[in-house]
C-alpha cells in the first residue's frame, strides 16, 4: 500500500416523492414522503392482519395505534447527538402518504399454553416443525378470506425466540439439536419405541424465522416477524430492560418502513440508479453440515433500478470443495443461473437490461464467469465482483470517532477498501460498537471503473427497506444473500418460491 488514492465518498442520495433528494431516508419520509407516493399503484391504506398470543396482540394493537402519531424518544430530547440518532417519529401517515386504521383489520389468537408446550419437545426437527405449524395453519386461513391482507405480522413470545433457533437448548434443559447419526437412524425406520417421528421434519430449517417464511410463501402473503419485546411502548421498560432496545421512535422508523415495503410500496429507490442496470448477489450454501460434503446450491437475489429485488435458486451440485473451502459453479450451472434470473427480470420489469454487475463473498473463477456471459444475452455487459470484509486493515484517526463512513481506498485500477460503516456526519456520531472494518471489493472480471463500482456498492448499503437507517455496513446484495439461501437452502421442499424480494426479509 505503499501508492494508493484516498477520499471520502459522499453520501448517496436517495430519491423521495416529487423526485426530491435526500441522504437520510428519515429526513426524505418525513420532508416529502414516499418515492411512490404520485403513484397509482401505492397503497393508499394498509391491511394488516396479526398473528399472536393473546397478551402479544394487545401488545401489537397498542404499537399499531401508537404509531399512527408521532413518537419522540427522550434520548432524542437528551442532547443534540441523540436527536440526530434518534429522530422522532412524526407519524406513520406522515413519512407513508398511506392510512393506517386504528387497529389491524385482522387478529388471529393462538394459545400461549400450546405454543409454550411446543417449545419444549425434545426433538428439535419437531419442536420448530410444530411450532411453526401453529402460525402457519392461521396464515392460511387468512389466505382464504376475499377480503385483500397486505402482510401478516407475526407476533412471536420470548420463549419461542430462545428455544427454536440453530443452537437452542429448550428451557427445561432436555436436549436440542439430535446428531446427524440419530437422523440417519430415524429415516432408516428404526425408531424409539417410545417416540414417534415425522420424517418431513427433517426437511427444514431449525430455525424458526428460516422455516416460518418458506412454509407460509405459498399462501403469497409476505410475512413479518416481530419479537413481543419488540413491542414495549416504553423506553425504560423495566420487564425487558436485558434487550437493550433501542428507542420507541426508532422502532416506530423500522416498523413503519418495513410494512409500507411489505404491503406493495415504494419508500425510496437510490438518485444514482441507472435504468437497465442490475446488481445480483449470490450466495453458496451446503445441503447439510458433513464437512466433507460438496453439495451445495447457489441462490441469487438481483436488485434493479427501481429499488426491487428477484430471488432466483440455482441447482444443487457439488459446488463446494472442502480442500479449498470455496464454492464454485459448473459453466452450465452458472448459464442457468443467470439464464434464470434474468428470465425472471424480463417477465417481472420487461426493461431491457444493459449491465449486470454480479456481487459475490466467494471468488469468482474463469469457468464461473464463462458461464455467467453465457446465460447474459450477447449486448449486455457482464461484470464479476467479489466483496468481503477485511479484518486484518483497520484504520484509525485522532479523536473520540472512528474513521469516516465513506472512506475509500484505491489500491489498484481494479481493487479498493471501502469503510461503510465508521462516523456519519449526518448524525454527528458512531452509532456501532467495534472498531469499522472495511469491504475489500475487487473486480475479478469484466471491465468496469473501481471508482465507479465502489460508489455503487456504497449506494446499495442503503437499501434495505427492513430497516430505515442512513446506511449499512454491507450492500444488500451481499448482506441478504445469506438470508435468502437460508430459507430456501435449509428448508428444500418449499413450495411455489415467490420471487420477490419482500417474501425473505
Amino acid at each position: 500500500m505503499n501508492n494508493f488514492k484516498a477520499e471520502i465518498l459522499s453520501e448517496p442520495e436517495l430519491l423521495f416523492a416529487y423526485g426530491q433528494k435526500s441522504i437520510d431516508p428519515k429526513d426524505g419520509l418525513g420532508l416529502f414522503g414516499p418515492y411512490d407516493l404520485q403513484s397509482s399503484s401505492q397503497p393508499r391504506t394498509l391491511s394488516c392482519a396479526v398473528i399472536g398470543t393473546k397478551e402479544g396482540i394487545e401488545m401489537f394493537s397498542s404499537f399499531y395505534s401508537r404509531i399512527t402519531n408521532a413518537v419522540i424518544s427522550q434520548k432524542s430530547i437528551e442532547s443534540s447527538k441523540g436527536y440526530y440518532l434518534w429522530t422522532p417519529f412524526p407519524g406513520f401517515e406522515v413519512i407513508t402518504g398511506a392510512r393506517l386504521p386504528q387497529t389491524p383489520a385482522f387478529k388471529r389468537e393462538i394459545s400461549f399454553e400450546d405454543l409454550e408446550s411446543c417449545s419444549r419437545i425434545n426433538d428439535a426437527y419437531t419442536r420448530v416443525s410444530n411450532v411453526v405449524k401453529i402460525f402457519v395453519d392461521e396464515i392460511e386461513k387468512l389466505s382464504k378470506r376475499d377480503e385483500k391482507i397486505d402482510v401478516v405480522i407475526c407476533v412471536v413470545p420470548e420463549i419461542v425466540f430462545m428455544n427454536c433457533r440453530i443452537k437452542s437448548n429448550v428451557q427445561n434443559g432436555i436436549g436440542d439439536k439430535p446428531s446427524r447419526k440419530d437422523i440417519e437412524f430415524n429415516k432408516a425406520g428404526q425408531l424409539d419405541l417410545f417416540k414417534t417421528v415425522n420424517f418431513d421434519d427433517y426437511n427444514y430449517s431449525l430455525d424458526f424465522r428460516r422455516q416460518i417464511k418458506a412454509k407460509s410463501m405459498k399462501f403469497k402473503i409476505p410475512i413479518q416477524i416481530i419479537r413481543e419485546t419488540s413491542l414495549a411502548l416504553k423506553d425504560d421498560f423495566e420487564k425487558w430492560k436485558e434487550r437493550d432496545l433501542t428507542p420507541l421512535s426508532d422502532r416506530a422508523w423500522n416498523i413503519s418502513t418495513t410494512l409500507y415495503y411489505k404491503s406493495g410500496g415504494k419508500p425510496w429507490k437510490l438518485a444514482s440508479a441507472r435504468e437497465g442496470v442490475c446488481y445480483l448477489g449470490m450466495s453458496f450454501r451446503r445441503s447439510d453440515n458433513n464437512m466433507n460434503s460438496r453439495t451445495a446450491c447457489c441462490a441469487a437475489q438481483m436488485f434493479l433500478d427501481s429499488g426491487d429485488g428477484i430471488v432466483f435458486l440455482g441447482e444443487y451440485g457439488p459446488w463446494y470443495s472442502p480442500e479449498d473451502k470455496e464454492f464454485h459453479l459448473s459453466r452450465d450451472a452458472a448459464r442457468k443461473l443467470i439464464a434464470g434470473a434474468l428470465n425472471t427480470y424480463e417477465n417481472q420489469e420487461g426493461i431491457k437490461l444493459k449491465e449486470l454487475f454480479i456481487h459475490s463473498h466467494s471468488s469468482i473463477n474463469e469457468e464461473e464467469f464463462a458461464g455467467f456471459c453465457d446465460g447474459a444475452p450477447d449486448d449486455v455487459k457482464v461484470i464479476g465482483i467479489r466483496i468481503r470484509k477485511n479484518n486484518n486493515i483497520k484504520l484509525y484517526r485522532t479523536g473520540e470517532y472512528p474513521v469516516l463512513r465513506g472512506t475509500y481506498i484505491e489500491l489498484t485500477p481494479k481493487s479498493s477498501l471501502l469503510w461503510a460503516s465508521g462516523f456519519k456526519t449526518r448524525l454527528g456520531t458512531y452509532d456501532g460498537h467495534s472498531i469499522p472494518i472495511p469491504l475489500k471489493i475487487d473486480i475479478q472480471h469484466g471491465d468496469a471503473n473501481i471508482y465507479d463500482v465502489t460508489k455503487d456498492i456504497f449506494a446499495l448499503t442503503k437499501l434495505n427497506y427492513n430497516t430505515c437507517k442512513l446506511g449499512e455496513s454491507y450492500p444488500v446484495t451481499i448482506k441478504f444473500s445469506d438470508a435468502i439461501g437460508e430459507i430456501l437452502v435449509d428448508n428444500p421442499k418449499t413450495e411455489n418460491p415467490c420471487p420477490n424480494f419482500k417474501f425473505y426479509i
